[in-house]
This record gives structure tokens, sequence and C-alpha cells, in this order.
């Protein structure tokens, strides 16, 4: 595969930085301090963040960041830290769980398990239907259900979410995975399994390029095509440029849909959520690129 020890170092990467972003999520920690030292431990390390680090609580599963100057002091929440590295457009995606209440261990684990499992069946060589059904059964062990409508994913250069999507539940698709790497991601709950967009977003990436009048946000806009389609934040921007243009920037690129916002994804009865996952290579072997 091309560029794989770029793929390699942006998996090892991202697990040195998964490790330390747990060691660091503890009750009466600052949210907004964690997330810069995650991000400042990618740089150190030789990478760039392939999205903004998200730490999202209790009954959102996916998409929550802060905005610059907002911060959360952890208490009891569930804990999902989901971060992404970049070398050169190669991802290494990884998450994991943290129980602050120390109540919800079996949820944690039930990810863990769907995780492994599903790892399992990819070195088997299954389908995407058997995959989802390795996800479903592991997490139905533990008495909870998989987030129906999140998935793992395909990776390719600068591309977080790629073709095919990987399911937590069976779906009968007999498609087998090609060499390339993917994302296998385990969302367990102990709700209805379901999340939706809530909200505003305050995450973003660039889908297409237009004009626009306002010499402020050209620039701004500028700084968003560095990112190479990636997805982005306003806290990124707000460290260099004034937040106040910041933001009538963004108003303005969503208005002209030269930008798309990802709002949080909670589930739809409000009930906790879990996430683990791993990056692998499928080729002749398969390889878990973000294993510790």
């Amino acid at each position: 595969m091309e560029d794989i020890e770029k793929w390699r170092k942006a998996s090892r990467i991202a697990a040195e930085a998964l490790d330390y972003g747990k060691s660091l999520i503890k009750k009466d920690a600052s949210y907004m301090e964690i997330t810069e030292k995650i991000e400042k431990k990618i740089f150190d390390l030789g990478g760039k963040p392939a999205f903004p680090v998200q730490m999202s609580l209790n009954e959102v599963a996916a998409h929550f960041t802060l905005d610059p100057g907002e911060d959360i002091k952890f208490a009891d929440q569930l804990v999902n830290l989901d971060i992404g590295v970049h070398v050169d457009g190669c991802i290494g995606d990884s998450a994991l769980t943290v129980d602050l209440s120390g109540k919800h261990s079996d949820l944690v684990k039930a990810s863990i398990d769907a995780l492994n499992e599903a790892i399992k069946a990819v070195e088997q060589r299954a389908t995407l239907g058997e995959i989802g059904k390795a996800i479903h059964d592991a997490i139905a062990s533990y008495g909870f259900s998989p987030v129906r409508n999140l998935s793992g994913h395909g990776l390719s250069k600068y591309n977080v979410h790629d073709k095919p999507s990987i399911p937590n539940f069976d779906t009968g698709d007999k498609t087998e995975l090609k060499p390339g790497v993917y994302a296998i991601e385990p969302f367990a709950t102990n709700g209805a399994g379901i999340i939706y967009e809530s909200g505003t977003g305050n995450i973003f990436s660039l889908i297409q390029k237009k004009p626009v009048r306002s010499q402020m946000t050209r620039r701004i806009l500028q700084e968003i095509e560095s990112y190479n389609g990636l997805p982005f934040c306003a806290r990124w921007l707000a460290k260099k440029f004034p937040l106040g243009q910041v933001k009538f920037a963004l108003r303005e690129m969503l208005k002209l849909e030269i930008i798309k916002e990802y709002p949080p994804l909670p589930d739809k009865n409000k009930g906790l959520v879990s996430q683990a996952e791993h990056t692998v290579l499928v080729d002749e072997k398969v390889e878990v690129l973000t294993k510790p």
C-alpha cells in the first residue's frame, strides 16, 4: 500500500495521544485544557490533528468540542475521547471511553468487546454484515444496544469518512473489505440506539469553494483550505484571527454552503453512549495500526 509507513506513523501518534488524553481525564479537570494538551501532543509527536479532538459526554456519541472561551469541569460524566491524526493526509483514528462515575463499567466493556470481536471478524475476512453482527452480538450480550445509525468507515488520504460504511449491526451486506485502511468504531448504549443531530455544530469541513465578497472571510477561507478538506473548528481559527471575525466568516460560509457543520449527536432517548475505535490495515494480513 502506498505511504504505508505514514499510515503507521499517524496511527502510532493517535494511539499515544489517546493514552495521554485518557490519563488527563479526571474529576475537576478542565475540558479545554485537556483538549489543547492533546492537540499539542499530536504536533510534538510529529503529526497534525485530522479533526478537532472530541470529548463527547454522556448521551452524546460524537461531534462535541468546545468553542473558544468555553470550558467544562469534569465531574462524573461518561467521556468518549476520539482522536484523529494525519501525516501528510494519512490518517490514524482511535477512540475510547472514560467512566468518571465508576458506575458504567459494563457499558464501557461492551464497546471494547465489540471492537475486539469486530477485529477478529475482519481477520477472518468476514463480510460487512458479519462484522456488524459480531459488534451487535457482543454489545447485546451485556444487555445494551449498538448505535445503529453510526458506523465505522474507510480511511483515505485527507478523507476521514470514506466508503464503505462498516455497520454496527447485521445488515446482511455480503461485501468483503478490500485491501485498505479502515476505522472500526462500535458505539454501545443503554438508550434507543439511534442518534440525531442536535442544535448547531462547531465542527466544520470545507465542501466547495466559492467566491466571497469579504476580504476578511477570504483570508479565513484561505486558512481553512490549508486543512485540505479535513474537519476543523472555530477554536483553531481563533488562534490566528480575532474571534468576532471568525464567527462572521463562518456564518457567511455556512450561508453560501462553502462549509458544512457537524452538530453533536446524542442518543434519541438520552441513553448513555460508550465508544471504542481502532484503525486497521487490511492487506495480506490484518494489522491493528492504533494498537498501543
